[in-house]
């Protein structure tokens, strides 16, 4: 099985053949098959499941599309997504700052699924989208990746106060009064406490949040829901109940358990929802995910909590749908989805 090294030119998961000697890391601890598997020594193997793609995409989409370094230091660099359609040529669009899925452990903003879904979306959706590429657990756990998407944040005010800045070809197109994070699964659970914690330190200025997109967000409990123990997933489910517990165990800090914060916002009671200080929020919720029953209920939380939030779910299709599925009923929903989306930024 391959190990993950990164090529700095591509800014891509890349291969590096290990057979040679493959019991030097002794024991596996961890494996998600596919996609994870950690040794007892700390060495970490990611195959390379997904493919990785470059900046190309589709000219029926008429879009830029590049990739831009955000910290060198922590390697975190974005994709960006900037559409060149008439109706928006005249006028400067929505910043929709966006993070990957993959249980905080896998995945990149260079996935094909992420490419191909973000360009139709930053098109479909008339904004542009910043999809940023953070670091993954266990090599980095929690809360490094709230880090990174914080910084990045922090990043996009700093360009836009850079005269000298050679980013204007995107920065030059957006609104930054009009400002929304998301992202799917993990990538949700990330955008999720990005705006928490922007509440909580305060405006950057002038960046400006105005919205939550929360694609079937990634939070767990030490108390399972009925979806999580009854609902029946296929063999080939990108999220079962036994990898969502060990991607939990590779992300979190050492020694929590699934009522962390991090993993349950409603560990604590709704009074911590309350203090939140959180732009209106949308939660997209497929119906045949296993973290159905507990992504409603964290809807419910958050309107007795007194937030802005609406929620819309996409029948008969499971976890990571619009990314990973190819069926016409998922091509269809993800089109559904991506209207829902457009109607939350313009409203």
């Amino acid at each position: 099985m391959p190990s993950v090294s990164f090529d700095p030119r591509l800014r891509l998961q890349v291969g590096k053949d290990n057979n040679n000697n493959p019991n030097q890391h002794g024991v596996a601890i961890e494996e998600i098959p596919g996609l994870i598997k950690v040794y007892k020594d700390g060495h970490v193997e990611r195959p390379p499941l997904v493919p990785n793609v470059t900046c190309v995409v589709s000219p029926e989409l008429d879009i830029t599309c590049k990739d831009v370094s955000i910290d060198k230091l922590t390697n975190v660099w974005a994709r960006f997504y900037v559409p060149k359609c008439e109706e928006s040529d005249t006028m400067k669009l929505p910043l929709l700052v966006y993070f990957h899925g993959g249980g905080f452990c896998v995945g990149s903003a260079s996935w094909k699924g992420y490419h191909d879904f973000l360009g139709k979306l930053a098109c479909k959706s008339w904004c542009v989208i910043m999809s940023v590429n953070y670091r993954l657990a266990p090599e980095n756990r929690l809360p490094a990746a709230y880090g990174d998407g914080h910084n990045a944040l922090v990043w996009v005010r700093q360009q836009t106060l850079d005269a000298s800045s050679d980013q204007k070809w995107w920065w030059g197109r957006c609104n930054f009064s009009r400002v929304y994070v998301a992202g799917d699964s993990a990538g949700a659970n990330i955008a999720y406490n990005v705006a928490s914690r922007v509440g909580s330190l305060g405006a950057i200025n002038p960046v400006v949040l105005k919205g939550l997109i929360l694609i079937q967000p990634f939070f767990g409990g030490e108390t399972r829901t009925n979806s999580e123990r009854t609902m029946v997933q296929p063999p080939n489910s990108v999220l079962s109940l036994t990898s969502s517990d060990s991607y939990w165990r590779l992300s979190l800090p050492i020694g929590s358990n699934r009522d962390h914060p991090w993993c349950n916002p409603l560990a604590k009671g709704e009074t911590k929802l309350e203090e939140l200080r959180l732009p209106p929020s949308m939660v997209c919720i497929p119906e045949m995910d296993i973290l159905k029953d507990r992504n409603l209920d964290f809807c419910k939380a958050m309107s007795r909590a007194k937030k802005s939030v609406e929620h819309v779910v996409q029948m008969g299709v499971g976890h990571a749908f619009q990314v990973l599925h190819n069926s016409q009923l998922s091509k269809a929903r993800t089109d559904e989805m991506m209207s829902h989306i457009k109607g939350f930024i313009h409203r």
